[in-house]
């Protein structure tokens, strides 16, 4: 099933999207966006995503997901659902690598961690407005300018892809586009994000001895759904593979309502080009509303029985301990920082100086970090 001619974006240099803030000459056979795939693949932070927490560090397992093999089980489920709507593969590939390189250690715990710590300075953190900074200031790999010069496609899907920021509240965004809609390969990145980490947490926290597999079955309608004709068709497999068959199918039906959905949606709003999908009255990427019921049940299951389970509220309280210890003793004292940060407390202030060197951390080595701090104390 293919979107109407003019919805896939072109690749053409003359793209509007294919822009880039510093001009460079084309590529004699790469396209703009997967030149820009290559950009993030050999960039520091994305390769800082392995040692970045998911859900579980490293010391339940080193099989868990980590940050970067999430962002690389995104990937693959974008780019499947790009290929089968006609939009442009190489574009919603790069989109969900890029979607997660501004997190910081310890996966959501760090990141409100290092909210709160901000938020008493006036300030605010986002991972993707940090990953914008990222990719425009922080990389340092050419000698013509600071960061990865991404396409202007690139640059605005790390900002829209999950949410609509304000014009008013973010005026320095305003090359973004805030009061349209970003392009479908920027929309569906968001949604792939929940089926692969949907699935994924339903797999590590069973792996983990967290979840329990009757209790999903009674809770989880989706799940139960494909268990039930799994088990009868394995009867003498064990449990974990059962449940594996089963997990797999959930991941193919949110995969495959969310091109059916997004693929009526278009069609239903007579969507024939890129300023269409921009002007549209609400977001086109979506699942319909029953797969969109069962995926919430199967989120809040998630959120009751493993994100905000006793076992891992100790790893979020020590994460945020660790990162408030830290950030306060940088932001009152930035000559502890490394002299490259240091040197930027008088343009930017202490406490966004910190806030940038702990986002850029893995979780060994803010711990090390830590563990440094502490033998000073």
């Amino acid at each position: 099933m293919l979107l109407p001619t003019g919805c896939a974006v072109s690749d053409a240099a003359s793209d509007p999207l294919a822009v880039r803030v510093f001009p460079e000459p084309p590529h004699p056979y790469r396209s703009p966006f997967q030149r820009d795939l290559g950009r993030i693949i050999h960039a520091r932070a994305f390769r800082r995503l392995a040692g970045k927490t998911q859900v579980f560090t490293h010391r339940y397992s080193d099989h868990f997901r980590s940050r970067l093999t999430h962002t690389m089980e995104v990937a693959q489920i974008a780019r499947t659902v790009a290929v089968t709507l006609g939009l442009n593969e190489d574009l919603t590939e790069a989109l969900a690598l890029v979607h997660d390189i501004g997190h910081p250690p310890f996966g959501h715990a760090g990141e409100r961690a290092l909210d709160d710590a901000l938020r008493h300075h006036g300030l605010r953190f986002d991972h993707n407005l940090h990953a914008l900074r990222i990719v425009e200031h922080f990389e340092l790999r050419y000698a013509a300018f600071r960061g990865l010069n991404l396409t202007l496609a690139l640059r605005e899907g790390i900002i829209k892809h999950s949410r609509d920021y304000s014009a008013a509240e973010h005026p320095e965004l305003s090359e973004y586009l805030l009061d349209l809609r970003p392009p479908l390969e920027a929309q569906i990145i968001d949604l792939a994000d929940e089926i692969a980490y949907l699935t994924a947490d339903f797999d590590d926290g069973m792996e983990a001895e967290i979840l329990d597999l009757d209790e999903i079955r009674k809770h989880v309608r989706i799940f139960e759904h494909f268990f039930v004709p799994m088990q009868a068709e394995y009867p003498d497999a064990p449990s974990k593979l059962v449940f594996n068959e089963a997990l797999k199918r959930v991941l193919n039906a949110l995969v495959n309502d969310l091109i059916a959905e997004t693929g009526r949606q278009v069609k239903a709003a007579g969507v024939t080009t890129l300023d269409d999908i921009r002007n549209a009255p609400h977001r086109l990427a979506a699942f319909s509303p029953e797969m969109e019921e069962l995926r919430l049940e199967a989120k809040r299951y998630l959120y009751a029985n493993l994100y905000n389970c006793e076992e891992l509220a100790r790893d979020h309280e020590a994460a945020a301990r660790v990162i408030a210890e830290l950030f306060r003793a940088w932001t009152v004292d930035p000559s502890l920082l490394p002299s490259s940060y240091a040197s930027r407390v008088q343009e930017e202030g202490a406490p966004r100086v910190a806030a940038d060197y702990i986002a850029g951390m893995t979780d060994n080595f803010i711990m090390t970090q830590y563990e440094e701090f502490q033998n000073k104390l």
